[in-house]
């Protein structure tokens, strides 16, 4: 629901409070938790690096999942007089910590497997494949949960993509393993680790970079500024705008600031109303402040572009 205030500056919101996805992050921590304890005992007893890889990766995800549930948690707290935006930005420096964690993973997984490179052990290949066929299962159900919120969220991005790529890694064990049993080619565990630490880069690369970005109030990658400027601008009655600037508030939560510059005079609550609407239905910013000034002559000090 929109709303404005007049007090020097006008203000037009449009947002609400984060969803509540509680549920879904402890189950699937919950199940992956179990299914870890599994995959690393029968890691050992099958001396498969590959399922230990699997392991890593899932360990370091069910750890990526519990950093996203506590910044969403944080996220949803109200704002203080200190921290007047709550603490949406946690949410920001979750989906960072959760990026950083997967390629620390990866450098553990990527130098098992040059040592066994080296020296190929056999492994025992009926175990691997039962063990890394719930794999699929358990990533498959654990992805499905975070379906629905991956295109609004970077945390449920993140968590949706890394378990995804789990199922799919899971898989390659399971080939890796059968082309052992058929072949004998030792050599194709470790491959197996080095093909899981590329996928954990490549799943991982755009988290990293949009969480980057995020964090240094960069406009999210969704919002095109010169389209939200063209709007701006087409308004009626705007001749021109300046100091504008938008920016995440959290992974799932954008602002805006500008200056309207309307000689005709101010154009009332009702021109807020339906620009804090547009904002938020064409380009998903909940939440706009939008200042209203009347000389065309450029007297605002934030007038000129590469002044901040």
């Amino acid at each position: 629901m929109a709303h404005a205030h007049d007090h020097g500056h006008d203000h037009a919101h449009a947002h609400g409070a984060p969803a509540d996805w509680g549920r879904a992050f402890a189950l699937g921590i919950g199940i992956n938790v179990v299914f870890i304890v599994i995959e690393v005992a029968f890691g050992f007893a099958a001396n498969s690096v590959a399922l230990l890889a699997d392991a890593a990766h899932n360990a370091s995800d069910a750890l990526g999942l519990f950093v996203a549930w506590v910044g969403h948690r944080l996220a949803a707290r109200p704002p203080t007089a200190r921290f007047t935006y709550g603490w949406r930005g946690s949410s920001i420096l979750a989906a960072l910590a959760n990026a950083l964690l997967l390629l620390v993973a990866v450098g553990g997984i990527g130098w098992e497997a040059i040592l066994r490179f080296a020296d190929p052990q056999p492994i025992a290949s009926i175990i691997v494949i039962v063990v890394a066929a719930g794999g699929i299962f358990v990533n498959g159900a654990t992805a499905w949960l975070f379906a629905a919120g991956r295109h609004s969220d970077l945390n449920l991005r993140g968590a949706f993509l890394h378990m995804a790529a789990d199922a799919a890694v899971s898989a390659g064990v399971v080939g890796g393993a059968l082309v052992i049993m058929a072949t004998g080619w030792l050599f194709i565990d470790p491959a197996i680790s080095l093909l899981i630490a590329a996928v954990i880069v490549w799943t991982t690369w755009s988290l990293l970079r949009d969480s980057l970005a995020m964090s240094v109030a960069a406009v999210p990658a969704h919002i095109d500024p010169q389209s939200v400027r063209g709007y701006l601008e087409s308004l009626p009655g705007v001749a021109s705008i300046h100091d504008l600037h938008i920016w995440p508030m959290s992974t799932a939560d954008n602002a805006l600031t500008a200056h309207l510059v309307m000689p005709g005079g101010h154009p009332g609550d009702a021109f807020l109303m339906e620009t804090a609407h547009r904002l938020q239905h064409d380009f998903r910013i909940g939440h706009a402040t939008l200042q209203i000034e009347l000389d065309q002559g450029g007297a605002c000090a934030l007038a000129p572009e590469h002044v901040v």
